[in-house]
């Protein structure tokens, strides 16, 4: 027995059975070896104490006149449910009343921190939420059980029920069942919860304290599946509240996260209370919203790199002081949480693709299958990093990559992608120093081959280690990126395009069309077309001017701009000379003067200037210039 049995909860079990054929309801036998924790086992929350701990007496908080009239109500029926009992205890912590999530109403609670900071604590594992999801590859059919006050279903061992003596109004109080707020709470429950599905546990369900979440790849499946759970809780004598259960879901909130057949989303519901955050005036509350924010991390791509701001005004002896880059770093995390993916479930029989790079700002990295985003991870650079050579950083990435994601990979076949070249040869590369032989020790318990991947096509994991140069528009789930296409992108993530849901949309050519309209010059072309004396021109059926084959540019120097620098300085282009620039362009675009236009930007590029170097044969020392005999 774990609880004091409620006769009027005994209903509940026989609604979420209705869900679930006759046939599978009453099995006749039910074998004992399925389960953990034979049901005959008696089990008790015990409170353990520091070695020579006083009892501890606080008094009781005041509380409003509608406040005590709940009391009253509450106080009676935990009573008449005999969960607690009038005490005389030399313990006591005050009451306070908490508002409940489901159907309104408040929820009686006590304030056991003096207690909790004299109890010896439990170090029962707590489990992280990305482990559970993990085990939802291939579900289709989802029900959420959730426990009718869970807690209140375990016994106090008879010597520690004094401890959970509470104070009020109305005198002292003690649970005689575990109370919420004790610290060891969460912990002993949860080791209830694996000791009773021992056998199930991420077979087909997964247990979070009291929350239960059963998942079947058919619903032939999950028949046999409810039925084996539920036999279990009614064997246990453990109760659900049916309000808060559901069955038989395509998709389903589960730990402030929509499941589904697709995959893992955050819950629209729990990103309402991020939208209406209002500004942060203290370092504890950008600690309290990074923290909120930062639940969701691993759907944000480059969440390092957005609150770099932020997060620097929470160090220690950092002046507080609100900037414009801080408002516009609180502005955008608000936003991509209403915009972000649905993350694909990871299959470990299945190789695993990570991409990879670093800048001087951070790094960043994409897990993928098949595919499809797994997840996003992204980190700053700590202060001595930020002192790395190019190579060291490259490496850094993998380094961070493979730690951070070390349950999929160990054990599994990854392949590595990165656009520093030199990373292909880290295996067989003569001369490495210190560091770099540290982190192969590490690389080389992983089944791993590394690929060298051009910057230019590395768009995400760029994207989220350095300062993107193309406008990005978030979308749900893809993302659209707004660029000119300049010639043929033939590289392999481009052929598979489905690999990072990318939508290419050459709206500059909106542009130079909407430009054309109002270009005055085009009119005198226009004009020469129908005398046929521009042979060149031609218009087609929308009234576009066209050079042969090539977009006509009207003199917008604004809009030819726009051109160049995407042509130059966009994620797919890599500073290209003035000649390879010319013949890039002209295989789209016409506008007189052209080449010479192009030749001047570059040569004005401050990038090329100093980075670029000069294959020019040297000019030699200067010479001095003989004295002229007259003038």
């Amino acid at each position: 027995m774990y609880h004091m049995v409620n006769v009027a909860e005994a209903h509940i079990e026989a609604q979420a059975l209705a869900k679930i054929p006759v046939a599978c309801k009453y099995p006749d036998v039910f074998p004992k070896e399925l389960s953990g924790l034979p049901p005959d086992r008696d089990v008790e929350f015990r409170i353990d104490l520091v070695l020579s701990t006083a009892p501890i007496s606080k008094r009781p908080y005041r509380m409003a006149h509608d406040e005590l009239k709940e009391l009253k109500t509450q106080l009676q029926e935990q009573l008449d449910k005999g969960f607690i009992q009038p005490s005389s205890s030399p313990w006591g912590c005050p009451a306070l009343f908490v508002e409940k999530k489901d159907q309104g109403g408040k929820r009686l609670c006590m304030d056991y921190r003096p207690l909790n900071a004299v109890t010896i604590k439990n170090k029962y594992p707590r489990l992280h939420i990305d482990i559970l999801f993990d085990q939802l590859r291939g579900a289709t059919v989802f029900s959420k059980i959730d426990l009718r006050s869970g807690y209140h279903q375990i016994k106090v061992r008879e010597e520690n029920i004094p401890k959970t003596t509470f104070s009020m109004r109305y005198g002292l109080y003690e649970y005689l069942v575990m109370s919420f707020g004790l610290t060891n709470a969460p912990a002993f429950f949860m080791y209830l919860m694996n000791s009773v599905f021992m056998n199930e546990l991420d077979k087909f369900m997964v247990v979070f304290i009291d929350d239960i979440l059963v998942y079947s790849k058919n619903e032939k499946e999950h028949e046999e599946h409810l039925r084996i759970v539920l036999s279990r809780l009614r064997e246990h004598k453990l109760y659900a509240k049916f309000s808060k259960c559901a069955f038989w879901l395509k998709e389903v909130a589960f730990l402030v996260h929509i499941l589904s057949e697709k995959g893992v989303a955050v819950d629209p519901s729990k990103v309402e209370d991020v939208l209406n955050w209002k500004q942060p005036q203290t370092v504890t509350e950008i600690r309290s919203f990074l923290g909120l924010v930062g639940y969701y991390r691993r759907f944000i791509k480059d969440f390092s790199k957005i609150a770099k701001h932020m997060t620097a005004l929470t160090q220690k002896n950092a002046k507080f002081a609100w900037s414009p880059k801080c408002e516009e770093a609180f502005g955008t995390l608000k936003k991509l949480l209403t915009s972000t993916p649905v993350l694909a479930q990871p299959d470990i029989t299945k190789p695993f693709d990570v991409y990879c790079d670093a800048s001087g700002s951070g790094l960043g990295c994409v897990l993928m299958q098949e595919g499809r985003v797994i997840a996003y991870a992204s980190s700053q650079l700590r202060k001595h990093e930020v002192n790395y050579l190019t190579h060291d950083l490259e490496l850094l990435a993998v380094v961070y990559a493979l730690k951070k994601w070390r349950h999929y990979l160990l054990g599994n076949t990854c392949h590595i992608y990165t656009d520093h070249k030199n990373l292909k040869y880290i295996f067989t590369q003569p001369e490495l120093n210190m560091r770099q032989r540290r982190w192969l020790e590490l690389v080389k318990d992983y089944d791993l081959e590394v690929h060298y991947h051009p910057g230019k096509a590395n768009v995400v994991a760029d994207a989220l280690s350095r300062k993107a140069h193309c406008n990005f528009i978030e979308a749900r789930p893809t993302v659209r990126v707004l660029c000119c296409v300049i010639g043929e992108i033939d590289t392999p993530i481009m052929q598979q395009a489905e690999l990072y849901n990318l939508i290419i949309e050459p709206t500059i050519k909106d542009q130079i069309i909407a430009a054309q309209k109002k270009d005055k010059g085009m009119a005198h072309i226009h004009d020469g077309i129908n005398v046929k004396k521009k042979a060149c021109f031609k218009l087609d059926e929308e009234g576009v001017l066209w050079f042969k084959d090539r977009l006509v540019v009207p003199k917008d120097m604004e809009l030819r701009k726009k051109i160049l620098d995407e042509a130059h300085t966009s994620m797919f282009t890599m500073h290209p000379g003035g000649n390879k620039m010319y013949q890039d362009l002209k295989q789209k675009f016409w506008w007189t003067r052209m080449k010479r236009e192009i030749a001047k930007y570059v040569s004005k590029c401050d990038v090329c200037q100093r980075v670029k170097v000069d294959h020019l044969k040297p000019t030699g020392m200067l010479q001095p210039l003989a004295v002229p005999t007259w003038k």
